[in-house]
């Protein structure tokens, strides 16, 4: 039986960087004992490498909980601390691994080797009993590989928990522009939002060249699958089935997903990701959210799924927000391309850049107005190095760290996807979906819009491409019916993302939280919705009144 290893450090310290120079190999994803979370594991021939969450001490965040769960059942541990600040990881990291077997592994020795004496880490190893290795975690040697291994197969147990000897050598990075007050927060939020808009303006640029081609090729099976009996004929083609809905999935979703993977994975491992965090969190703390929250939200730009699943990062005290907000303001792969296509098709393109900023202000008004007070101060610890070092992503860490989204997309979004298609199917089919456009017809007055739009508001609440569903004509060129203004469009295309959240994002939600909460925010997220979408269009028409 192989020998598991796990890895303890703080965040960016470099611990899946250094398994994968060890292992030279892909992660695979392994479940936690006891719960339904996943943790990374890499394989040897001698060993099994966990890669745990990253340590938030004064955060009781689920994976901090986790991966100090995780000590005591493995047989060994590798406490990785960086260079940078040894004596600070010590003095925090120490008392978890206190008698159990393992090294010391210190990364980012390329920064830091020429100025920390070898006597004192001689002396730090015979006081703590274990060995310390000192390496650069992404350009590890054979001989450094060889060491880390010998010293796993007969380890030495932490005999401290508190040492005497101090290095008293660290290390900050320079400041830049992000720091720069007031521009910095400026720059940080533009480049917040520029791997969701560079992904999907790319995304769709792509899916328009390809989309008749492909619709094409589909339309006789879809032909042949619309003529099989009732509900066959539903769940794989009509309006809302599986194969229906392919040339959407294929052509707008995935392509927006891997670009922002893309871009996202170039942030993370080049330390940009940590640096906006940091300039951000004053900013955002008032509202609820920390820092790091920020991140996340601007992940369900990408896809909402791992978004919520990356919350387990976050405080307890700010985990819920967290949500909230990805769930009510991230507009995700799915949700945001349809957006884009009924302003294409109704010759209103311009109204990306309003309805995005209106997107952005509403989502922060929704936080001030849910978040409870005791989250929103300008107080609330950033629990993350107050900068971190800058530095050129490696090809090998950019693709992993794009497999791990596109693989959970694939994994988690993509099978719940094609679930919500199945239950679009039968809602089809059952006159579901028309009874409740039916009931909500009259009620889309007190919005300015037509009846018809009901049906975008429905559709859009199962799942958010159905905003385009709902609005969009059978050939995708021009609306089912007539709009006689930007701000009617506007204002659909706001209440039908923005109502609910999608079947999807509830599931997961209900999964990683419970079906409380999620029942919980789907009754603030409607009024909140309900009155937004109420100012938008009373607010919209009363101006265009007054310009025209």
């Amino acid at each position: 039986m192989k020998n598991s290893i796990v890895l303890i450090g703080n965040e960016s310290v470099g611990k899946s960087q250094l398994i994968r120079s060890l292992t030279g190999k892909n992660a695979l994803s392994e479940r936690l004992k006891g719960t339904t979370i996943n943790v990374q594991s890499y394989e040897t021939d001698q060993f099994r490498f966990i890669d745990t969450p990253g340590i938030l001490l004064e955060a009781d965040s689920v994976t901090s909980k986790l991966a100090l769960n995780e000590i005591s059942d493995k047989n060994g541990v590798i406490l990785v601390i960086t260079a940078t600040s040894i004596d600070q990881d010590l003095q925090d990291l120490l008392p978890l691994v206190h008698d159990k077997p393992g090294a010391i592994v210190i990364t980012h020795w390329d920064r830091m080797g020429t100025l920390i004496g070898s006597e004192v880490l001689q002396t730090l190893e015979q006081e703590i009993g274990v060995p310390i290795i000192t390496l650069d975690a992404r350009n590890v040697s054979s001989n450094e590989k060889k060491e880390v291994f010998q010293t796993l197969a007969a380890p030495q147990r932490f005999k401290k928990s508190k040492v005497d000897t101090l290095v008293e050598v660290t290390r900050k990075p320079k400041k830049s522009v992000f720091e720069v007050p007031i521009l910095g927060k400026i720059i940080s939020i533009l480049f917040l939002f520029f791997p969701a808009w560079i992904a999907v303006q790319n995304a769709n640029l792509l899916a328009d060249s390809f989309y008749d081609s492909v619709f094409e090729s589909l339309h006789p099976i879809l032909e042949i699958v619309n003529n099989y009996p009732a509900p066959i004929n539903h769940l794989l083609g009509k309006s809302y089935g599986i194969i229906a809905m392919f040339p959407f999935l294929v052509l707008y979703a995935l392509p927006t997903v891997f670009l922002f993977a893309l871009i996202w994975s170039l942030y993370k491992t080049s330390g940009l990701v940590d640096r906006l965090t940091v300039t951000l969190h004053q900013l955002v703390a008032p509202l609820g959210l920390a820092g790091r929250d920020v991140v996340r939200v601007i992940m369900g730009f990408g896809c909402n799924v791992p978004a919520v699943i990356s919350t387990r990062t976050c405080s307890s005290a700010t985990r819920c927000n967290c949500i909230s907000a990805i769930s009510f303001g991230a507009a995700c792969s799915y949700q945001l391309p349809a957006t884009i296509a009924v302003f294409a098709a109704a010759k209103m393109g311009f109204l990306v850049i309003p309805y995005l900023c209106i997107l952005f202000i509403t989502t922060l008004s929704y936080l001030w107005l849910t978040s409870p007070q005791k989250t929103k101060t300008v107080n609330n610890k950033l629990v993350i190095n107050e900068r971190d070092f800058l530095q050129w992503p490696t090809l090998h860490s950019v693709i992993a760290e794009i497999w791990v989204l596109v693989k959970e997309f694939f994994t988690v979004a993509f099978p719940i996807f094609l679930i919500i298609c199945l239950i679009a199917g039968v809602l089809d089919w059952a006159g579901i979906i028309k009874a409740l456009s039916w009931l909500l017809s009259p009620i889309m007055t007190l919005f300015n819009l037509p009846a018809e739009a009901a049906t975008s508001v429905v559709l859009g609440s199962i799942r958010k491409d159905g905003i385009a569903i709902g609005l969009l004509n059978p050939a995708w060129d021009g609306l089912k019916f007539p709009i006689s203004s930007s701000v009617q469009v506007l204002t659909v295309v706001y209440l039908a993302g923005v109502l609910l959240p999608c079947l999807v994002t509830l599931f997961t939600i209900t999964k990683e939280i419970n079906l409380r909460f999620a029942l919980k925010l789907i009754s603030k997220q409607m009024i909140a919705a309900v009155f937004f979408s109420f100012l938008i269009a009373w607010g919209g028409h009363l101006i265009f009144q007054v310009l025209m």
